[in-house]
Protein backbone atom coordinates (compact mmCIF):
# COMPACT_ATOMS: atom_id res chain seq x y z
CA UNK A 1 0.00 0.00 0.00
CA UNK A 2 1.51 3.36 -1.02
CA UNK A 3 2.37 5.82 1.73
CA UNK A 4 -0.23 8.60 2.05
CA UNK A 5 0.96 12.06 1.00
CA UNK A 6 2.17 14.39 3.73
CA UNK A 7 2.02 18.13 4.24
CA UNK A 8 5.65 18.27 3.13
CA UNK A 9 4.65 16.64 -0.19
CA UNK A 10 1.95 19.30 -0.68
CA UNK A 11 4.42 22.10 0.09
CA UNK A 12 6.90 20.70 -2.42
CA UNK A 13 4.26 20.26 -5.14
CA UNK A 14 2.88 23.76 -4.61
CA UNK A 15 6.30 25.38 -4.30
CA UNK A 16 5.48 27.04 -0.98
CA UNK A 17 6.72 26.86 2.59
CA UNK A 18 5.49 24.06 4.86
CA UNK A 19 4.15 26.65 7.30
CA UNK A 20 1.99 28.17 4.55
CA UNK A 21 0.42 24.78 3.80
CA UNK A 22 -0.21 24.26 7.51
CA UNK A 23 -1.97 27.62 7.78
CA UNK A 24 -4.07 26.82 4.69
CA UNK A 25 -5.32 23.42 5.86
CA UNK A 26 -6.15 24.87 9.28
CA UNK A 27 -8.44 27.51 7.82
CA UNK A 28 -6.30 30.65 7.68
CA UNK A 29 -7.80 33.24 5.34
CA UNK A 30 -4.92 35.74 5.11
CA UNK A 31 -2.95 33.75 2.52
CA UNK A 32 -2.18 35.18 -0.90
CA UNK A 33 -4.96 33.88 -3.23
CA UNK A 34 -2.46 32.65 -5.80
CA UNK A 35 -0.60 30.62 -3.20
CA UNK A 36 -3.87 29.27 -1.78
CA UNK A 37 -4.93 28.15 -5.27
CA UNK A 38 -1.63 26.33 -5.82
CA UNK A 39 -1.93 24.60 -2.45
CA UNK A 40 -5.52 23.55 -3.18
CA UNK A 41 -4.49 22.14 -6.55
CA UNK A 42 -1.62 20.18 -5.00
CA UNK A 43 -3.92 18.79 -2.29
CA UNK A 44 -6.39 17.59 -4.91
CA UNK A 45 -3.78 16.07 -7.21
CA UNK A 46 -1.94 14.29 -4.39
CA UNK A 47 -5.09 13.18 -2.54
CA UNK A 48 -3.81 14.70 0.71
CA UNK A 49 -6.01 14.42 3.83
CA UNK A 50 -5.38 16.53 6.90
CA UNK A 51 -4.85 14.34 10.00
CA UNK A 52 -7.03 16.01 12.60
CA UNK A 53 -6.35 13.27 15.15
CA UNK A 54 -2.63 13.99 14.99
CA UNK A 55 -3.23 17.74 14.99
CA UNK A 56 -5.35 17.51 18.14
CA UNK A 57 -2.33 16.26 20.09
CA UNK A 58 -0.65 19.65 19.73
CA UNK A 59 -1.51 22.24 22.41
CA UNK A 60 -4.43 24.45 21.50
CA UNK A 61 -5.47 22.31 18.53
CA UNK A 62 -8.78 20.49 18.06
CA UNK A 63 -9.91 17.30 16.35
CA UNK A 64 -13.35 18.91 15.85
CA UNK A 65 -15.02 15.70 17.07
CA UNK A 66 -17.69 15.30 19.78
CA UNK A 67 -18.49 11.94 21.38
CA UNK A 68 -22.10 10.89 22.01
CA UNK A 69 -22.83 7.96 24.34
CA UNK A 70 -26.45 6.81 24.15
CA UNK A 71 -28.41 3.84 25.44
CA UNK A 72 -29.49 1.86 22.38
CA UNK A 73 -28.81 2.67 18.73
CA UNK A 74 -31.67 0.40 17.66
CA UNK A 75 -34.30 2.44 19.49
CA UNK A 76 -35.86 5.14 17.25
CA UNK A 77 -35.87 7.57 20.19
CA UNK A 78 -32.09 7.50 20.40
CA UNK A 79 -31.51 7.58 16.65
CA UNK A 80 -33.69 10.69 16.36
CA UNK A 81 -31.80 12.33 19.21
CA UNK A 82 -28.42 11.46 17.65
CA UNK A 83 -29.53 12.89 14.32
CA UNK A 84 -30.42 16.19 15.96
CA UNK A 85 -27.10 16.38 17.80
CA UNK A 86 -25.23 15.57 14.60
CA UNK A 87 -27.07 18.18 12.56
CA UNK A 88 -26.32 20.97 15.03
CA UNK A 89 -22.67 20.00 15.41
CA UNK A 90 -22.18 19.64 11.66
CA UNK A 91 -23.48 23.15 11.11
CA UNK A 92 -20.70 24.30 13.41
CA UNK A 93 -17.90 22.28 11.82
CA UNK A 94 -17.82 19.32 14.20
CA UNK A 95 -18.04 15.59 13.50
CA UNK A 96 -20.12 13.36 15.80
CA UNK A 97 -18.89 9.96 17.01
CA UNK A 98 -21.84 7.95 18.39
CA UNK A 99 -21.57 4.82 20.55
CA UNK A 100 -24.09 2.76 22.53
CA UNK A 101 -23.70 1.66 26.16
CA UNK A 102 -26.58 -0.87 25.97
CA UNK A 103 -27.42 0.16 29.57
CA UNK A 104 -24.26 -1.56 30.83
CA UNK A 105 -22.36 0.57 33.37
CA UNK A 106 -19.02 -1.19 32.74
CA UNK A 107 -19.36 -0.80 28.98
CA UNK A 108 -20.35 2.83 29.52
CA UNK A 109 -17.17 3.57 31.49
CA UNK A 110 -15.07 1.82 28.83
CA UNK A 111 -16.68 3.87 26.06
CA UNK A 112 -16.09 7.14 27.89
CA UNK A 113 -12.44 6.16 28.45
CA UNK A 114 -12.03 5.27 24.75
CA UNK A 115 -13.53 8.56 23.61
CA UNK A 116 -11.23 10.47 25.94
CA UNK A 117 -8.29 8.50 24.54
CA UNK A 118 -9.44 9.49 21.04
CA UNK A 119 -9.09 13.11 22.21
CA UNK A 120 -12.63 14.17 21.39
CA UNK A 121 -13.35 17.83 22.09
CA UNK A 122 -16.49 17.22 24.16
CA UNK A 123 -18.89 14.56 25.39
CA UNK A 124 -22.68 14.26 25.35
CA UNK A 125 -23.68 11.32 27.52
CA UNK A 126 -26.83 9.50 28.57
CA UNK A 127 -25.84 7.76 31.82
CA UNK A 128 -26.79 4.06 32.07
CA UNK A 129 -28.76 2.36 34.83
CA UNK A 130 -26.80 1.57 38.00
CA UNK A 131 -24.54 4.51 37.16
CA UNK A 132 -22.18 6.42 39.43
CA UNK A 133 -20.70 9.85 38.82
CA UNK A 134 -17.12 8.52 38.60
CA UNK A 135 -16.98 8.92 34.82
CA UNK A 136 -18.38 12.47 34.96
CA UNK A 137 -16.06 13.53 37.77
CA UNK A 138 -13.09 12.24 35.75
CA UNK A 139 -14.13 13.70 32.38
CA UNK A 140 -15.55 17.10 33.37
CA UNK A 141 -12.17 18.69 34.29
CA UNK A 142 -10.75 17.65 30.90
CA UNK A 143 -13.39 18.76 28.41
CA UNK A 144 -17.01 19.96 28.12
CA UNK A 145 -19.50 17.28 29.21
CA UNK A 146 -23.29 17.35 28.89
CA UNK A 147 -25.68 14.75 30.34
CA UNK A 148 -28.71 14.17 28.16
CA UNK A 149 -32.09 12.52 28.89
CA UNK A 150 -30.86 11.54 32.38
CA UNK A 151 -28.73 13.34 34.97
CA UNK A 152 -25.43 12.07 36.30
CA UNK A 153 -26.55 10.72 39.70
CA UNK A 154 -24.20 9.38 42.34
CA UNK A 155 -26.33 6.41 43.45
CA UNK A 156 -29.69 4.89 42.53
CA UNK A 157 -32.55 5.46 45.00
CA UNK A 158 -33.39 2.73 47.52
CA UNK A 159 -36.40 0.56 46.71
CA UNK A 160 -39.86 1.47 48.03
CA UNK A 161 -42.97 -0.73 48.28
CA UNK A 162 -44.74 -1.18 44.94
CA UNK A 163 -47.35 -3.74 43.93
CA UNK A 164 -46.04 -5.69 40.94
CA UNK A 165 -48.82 -6.49 38.47
CA UNK A 166 -47.44 -10.00 37.97
CA UNK A 167 -47.57 -10.86 41.67
CA UNK A 168 -50.44 -12.37 43.64
CA UNK A 169 -53.03 -9.57 43.81
CA UNK A 170 -53.80 -10.52 47.44
CA UNK A 171 -50.16 -10.21 48.51
CA UNK A 172 -49.10 -7.00 50.26
CA UNK A 173 -46.70 -4.63 48.58
CA UNK A 174 -43.11 -5.28 49.66
CA UNK A 175 -39.67 -3.83 49.19
CA UNK A 176 -38.38 -6.19 46.49
CA UNK A 177 -34.81 -7.30 46.10
CA UNK A 178 -34.94 -6.47 42.38
CA UNK A 179 -34.70 -2.68 42.11
CA UNK A 180 -36.58 -2.61 38.81
CA UNK A 181 -39.82 -3.19 40.73
CA UNK A 182 -39.49 -0.12 42.92
CA UNK A 183 -39.09 3.64 43.08
CA UNK A 184 -38.36 6.13 45.79
CA UNK A 185 -39.58 9.53 44.66
CA UNK A 186 -38.65 11.22 47.93
CA UNK A 187 -35.02 10.07 47.70
CA UNK A 188 -34.93 11.27 44.10
CA UNK A 189 -36.34 14.65 45.09
CA UNK A 190 -33.74 15.09 47.82
CA UNK A 191 -30.97 14.79 45.23
CA UNK A 192 -32.39 17.24 42.72
CA UNK A 193 -31.60 20.50 44.57
CA UNK A 194 -27.89 19.61 44.54
CA UNK A 195 -25.95 21.45 41.78
CA UNK A 196 -25.38 19.15 38.80
CA UNK A 197 -21.86 17.94 38.07
CA UNK A 198 -22.27 18.77 34.37
CA UNK A 199 -24.70 20.63 32.15
CA UNK A 200 -27.84 18.50 31.92
CA UNK A 201 -30.71 18.44 29.41
CA UNK A 202 -33.86 16.62 30.55
CA UNK A 203 -37.54 16.29 29.66
CA UNK A 204 -40.35 16.82 32.16
CA UNK A 205 -40.87 13.11 32.63
CA UNK A 206 -42.90 13.36 35.83
CA UNK A 207 -45.14 16.12 34.54
CA UNK A 208 -45.85 14.31 31.30
CA UNK A 209 -46.68 11.03 33.06
CA UNK A 210 -48.93 12.83 35.53
CA UNK A 211 -50.88 14.53 32.71
CA UNK A 212 -51.35 11.21 30.89
CA UNK A 213 -52.53 9.42 34.02
CA UNK A 214 -54.98 12.20 34.86
CA UNK A 215 -56.43 11.88 31.35
CA UNK A 216 -56.98 8.13 31.83
CA UNK A 217 -58.65 8.85 35.18
CA UNK A 218 -60.85 11.47 33.54
CA UNK A 219 -62.22 8.78 31.22
CA UNK A 220 -63.10 6.49 34.14
CA UNK A 221 -60.02 4.29 34.58
CA UNK A 222 -59.46 3.17 38.18
CA UNK A 223 -57.01 0.25 37.93
CA UNK A 224 -54.19 1.57 35.78
CA UNK A 225 -51.15 -0.48 34.84
CA UNK A 226 -47.76 1.25 34.65
CA UNK A 227 -45.95 -0.70 31.90
CA UNK A 228 -42.36 0.32 31.27
CA UNK A 229 -38.66 -0.44 31.46
CA UNK A 230 -36.66 -0.99 34.64
CA UNK A 231 -37.27 1.49 37.44
CA UNK A 232 -33.50 1.59 37.86
CA UNK A 233 -33.63 4.07 34.98
CA UNK A 234 -33.98 7.71 36.00
CA UNK A 235 -36.59 8.40 33.32
CA UNK A 236 -38.73 5.45 34.45
CA UNK A 237 -38.51 6.51 38.10
CA UNK A 238 -39.57 10.04 37.20
CA UNK A 239 -42.48 8.83 35.07
CA UNK A 240 -43.55 6.46 37.82
CA UNK A 241 -43.41 9.33 40.34
CA UNK A 242 -45.69 11.44 38.10
CA UNK A 243 -48.00 8.46 37.60
CA UNK A 244 -48.33 8.01 41.38
CA UNK A 245 -48.82 11.73 41.92
CA UNK A 246 -51.88 11.68 39.69
CA UNK A 247 -53.30 8.61 41.43
CA UNK A 248 -52.84 10.16 44.88
CA UNK A 249 -54.94 13.21 44.09
CA UNK A 250 -58.06 13.36 46.31
CA UNK A 251 -60.45 12.89 43.40
CA UNK A 252 -58.67 9.88 41.87
CA UNK A 253 -59.81 7.00 44.09
CA UNK A 254 -57.74 4.64 41.96
CA UNK A 255 -55.32 1.73 42.35
CA UNK A 256 -52.19 0.99 40.36
CA UNK A 257 -49.78 -1.80 39.54
CA UNK A 258 -46.40 -1.98 37.82
CA UNK A 259 -44.94 -4.34 35.25
CA UNK A 260 -41.48 -3.98 33.73
CA UNK A 261 -40.39 -5.05 30.25
CA UNK A 262 -37.32 -4.04 28.28
CA UNK A 263 -38.52 -4.99 24.79
CA UNK A 264 -41.80 -4.63 22.93
CA UNK A 265 -42.15 -8.43 22.86
CA UNK A 266 -41.74 -8.65 26.63
CA UNK A 267 -44.29 -5.86 27.13
CA UNK A 268 -46.76 -7.68 24.88
CA UNK A 269 -46.38 -10.90 26.85
CA UNK A 270 -46.81 -9.17 30.21
CA UNK A 271 -49.93 -7.32 29.14
CA UNK A 272 -51.44 -10.32 27.34
CA UNK A 273 -51.30 -12.24 30.63
CA UNK A 274 -53.22 -9.47 32.43
CA UNK A 275 -55.95 -8.83 29.86
CA UNK A 276 -59.23 -10.39 30.89
CA UNK A 277 -58.23 -10.83 34.55
CA UNK A 278 -60.12 -7.74 35.73
CA UNK A 279 -57.03 -6.53 37.57
CA UNK A 280 -56.40 -3.62 35.19
CA UNK A 281 -58.72 -1.36 33.22
CA UNK A 282 -56.22 0.98 31.50
CA UNK A 283 -52.54 1.12 30.56
CA UNK A 284 -49.93 3.84 30.86
CA UNK A 285 -47.08 2.66 28.62
CA UNK A 286 -43.99 4.45 29.91
CA UNK A 287 -41.94 4.34 26.71
CA UNK A 288 -42.37 3.69 23.00
CA UNK A 289 -41.51 -0.02 23.20
CA UNK A 290 -44.12 -0.56 25.91
CA UNK A 291 -46.69 1.19 23.68
CA UNK A 292 -45.84 -1.06 20.74
CA UNK A 293 -46.04 -4.10 23.02
CA UNK A 294 -49.47 -2.98 24.25
CA UNK A 295 -50.75 -2.73 20.68
CA UNK A 296 -49.44 -6.25 19.98
CA UNK A 297 -51.17 -7.61 23.09
CA UNK A 298 -54.46 -5.95 22.14
CA UNK A 299 -54.21 -7.39 18.63
CA UNK A 300 -53.59 -10.90 19.92
CA UNK A 301 -56.48 -10.76 22.37
CA UNK A 302 -58.95 -9.10 20.01
CA UNK A 303 -59.76 -6.57 22.72
CA UNK A 304 -58.24 -3.40 24.08
CA UNK A 305 -58.04 -1.10 27.09
CA UNK A 306 -57.60 2.67 27.25
CA UNK A 307 -53.95 3.44 26.52
CA UNK A 308 -51.62 6.41 26.63
CA UNK A 309 -47.92 6.02 25.88
CA UNK A 310 -44.83 8.08 26.67
CA UNK A 311 -42.79 9.02 23.58
CA UNK A 312 -44.36 9.34 20.16
CA UNK A 313 -43.53 6.79 17.47
CA UNK A 314 -44.10 6.57 13.71
CA UNK A 315 -46.89 3.99 13.73
CA UNK A 316 -48.84 5.61 16.57
CA UNK A 317 -51.25 7.31 14.17
CA UNK A 318 -51.64 4.26 11.90
CA UNK A 319 -53.52 1.94 14.27
CA UNK A 320 -57.19 2.31 15.24
CA UNK A 321 -57.76 3.96 17.53
CA UNK A 322 -54.60 5.98 17.04
CA UNK A 323 -52.33 5.95 20.09
CA UNK A 324 -52.38 8.97 22.38
CA UNK A 325 -48.91 9.87 23.64
CA UNK A 326 -46.86 12.15 25.82
CA UNK A 327 -44.48 13.63 23.27
CA UNK A 328 -41.00 14.89 23.99
CA UNK A 329 -39.29 17.31 21.65
CA UNK A 330 -36.40 14.94 21.06
CA UNK A 331 -34.94 17.10 18.30
CA UNK A 332 -34.87 20.12 20.62
CA UNK A 333 -33.21 18.03 23.34
CA UNK A 334 -30.44 16.98 20.96
CA UNK A 335 -29.98 20.53 19.69
CA UNK A 336 -29.86 21.93 23.24
CA UNK A 337 -27.20 19.41 24.26
CA UNK A 338 -25.08 20.16 21.21
CA UNK A 339 -25.34 23.91 21.79
CA UNK A 340 -24.38 23.47 25.44
CA UNK A 341 -21.17 21.68 24.39
CA UNK A 342 -20.44 24.29 21.72
CA UNK A 343 -20.92 27.11 24.23
CA UNK A 344 -18.38 25.52 26.56
CA UNK A 345 -15.94 25.03 23.69
CA UNK A 346 -16.36 28.70 22.81
CA UNK A 347 -15.24 29.66 26.31
CA UNK A 348 -18.47 29.93 28.32
CA UNK A 349 -17.78 29.18 31.98
CA UNK A 350 -21.03 29.41 33.98
CA UNK A 351 -21.75 26.84 36.66
CA UNK A 352 -23.27 23.61 35.30
CA UNK A 353 -27.03 23.95 34.93
CA UNK A 354 -30.03 21.70 34.34
CA UNK A 355 -32.50 22.50 31.55
CA UNK A 356 -35.87 20.73 31.71
CA UNK A 357 -37.84 20.74 28.45
CA UNK A 358 -41.66 20.55 28.49
CA UNK A 359 -43.65 17.62 27.15
CA UNK A 360 -47.01 17.71 25.38
CA UNK A 361 -50.01 15.38 25.64
CA UNK A 362 -51.27 14.42 22.18
CA UNK A 363 -54.73 12.85 22.33
CA UNK A 364 -55.68 10.67 19.35
CA UNK A 365 -58.43 8.50 20.78
CA UNK A 366 -56.80 5.54 22.51
CA UNK A 367 -57.27 7.19 25.92
CA UNK A 368 -61.01 6.49 25.74
CA UNK A 369 -62.66 3.14 26.63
Amino acid sequence: MPKPPTMKDVAAAAGVALKTVSRHVNGATNIDPALAARIATAITELGYRHNLAAASIRPGRSAKVIGLVISDLANPYWSLLARSVERTLSENGYLLMTVSSEEDADRHRLLVDRLLAQRVDGLIVSPPRRDTTAWAAAAAPLLPVVAIDRPALSTPPPPAPVQDARADPEAPATSPTEPDLASNASAEAKRRPHPPLVDTILADNAGGAEAATRELLRHGARRILFLGDSLELYTMRERHAGFLRALKSPAAGADSSVATAHTAAEAADVLAALLGTGRIDAVFAANNRASIGAIEAFTRAGTRLPLIGFDDFESAALVRPAVSVVAQDVALMGEAAARAVLARLAGATPAPATTTLPTSLILRGSERP
